[in-house]
C-alpha cells in the first residue's frame, strides 16, 4: 500500500511540484488544497497517513490545522515554510508537526522528512495505544477491588475469598473480570449463601 498523502499549500506550482515529486516516489496524493480552512475537512474525508501543511495559507494557517489533526489524531503532519526563525519552528512543533522542511528544498530533503514524520506518527500511535490500555487496566483494577470490597462488606468473604469468587466466576462464565465485578457492584450478582 502506498503511503496516502493530502497537500496543503497555497502556492499552486509548488503544491503541483510536490504532487508531483510525491507521486514519482510512490506516495498516492489523496486530496489538495489551497486553503487553511479547507485541509482539515479534506483530511477527515480522505483519511491519509500523512498531511504536508504550509504554514501560512489563507483562511487559516497551517499551525491551526495541524493542532486540530494532531488532537484528532488524524494522520501525521509535515510542515513546510518559508521561515526559518527558531520560535516557527517551535510553533509548528507545538502544533504537532512532526517533521519541519524550509521553503525551497529539494526532493532529497523531502522524502527522509516524510519518513521522520510517518515514523514519529507511528511510535506517537503505539504509545498512545500502550497508554490507553494501561489506563483501561488500572479503571478495571479499581471495579474489581470495589467488587472485592462489596463483597467483603455485603457477603462477609475474606479478600483472598472476594478475588477467587470473581476470578472463578469469569472463568466459568468465559468472561472479563471487569465484566463479573460491574454486576456485583450493580448487584446482580452475589455469591451462594450456604
Amino acid at each position: 500500500m502506498p503511503l496516502r498523502v493530502v497537500i496543503a499549500e497555497d502556492e499552486a506550482i509548488i503544491r503541483m511540484d510536490l504532487r508531483e515529486t510525491l507521486q514519482e516516489e510512490g506516495y498516492e496524493v489523496v486530496g489538495e488544497t489551497g486553503r487553511g480552512d479547507a485541509v482539515v475537512d479534506l483530511v477527515r474525508e480522505t483519511k491519509p497517513d500523512l498531511a504536508i501543511l504550509d504554514i501560512k495559507m489563507p483562511g487559516a494557517d497551517g499551525l491551526v490545522a495541524a493542532r486540530t489533526i494532531n488532537a484528532e489524531k488524524l494522520c501525521g503532519v509535515l510542515m513546510l515554510t518559508a521561515f526559518s526563525q527558531r520560535e516557527v519552528v517551535e510553533e509548528a512543533r507545538d502544533a504537532g508537526a512532526l517533521a519541519f522542511l524550509v521553503k525551497p528544498f529539494q526532493k532529497s530533503d523531502l522524502i527522509p522528512a516524510i519518513e521522520v514524520a510517518m515514523g514519529r506518527f507511528r511510535e506517537l500511535t503505539t504509545l498512545t495505544g500502550e497508554v490507553d490500555a494501561l489506563g483501561e487496566q488500572l479503571e478495571s483494577r479499581k471495579v474489581i477491588d470495589r467488587a472485592k470490597g462489596t463483597l467483603i462488606d455485603e457477603a462477609g468473604l475474606s479478600e483472598n475469598d472476594a478475588f477467587a469468587f470473581i476470578q472463578k466466576t469469569a472463568m466459568s462464565e468465559r468472561t472479563r473480570m471487569r465484566e463479573v465485578a460491574d454486576r456485583i457492584l450493580d448487584g446482580s450478582l452475589r455469591p451462594p449463601t450456604d
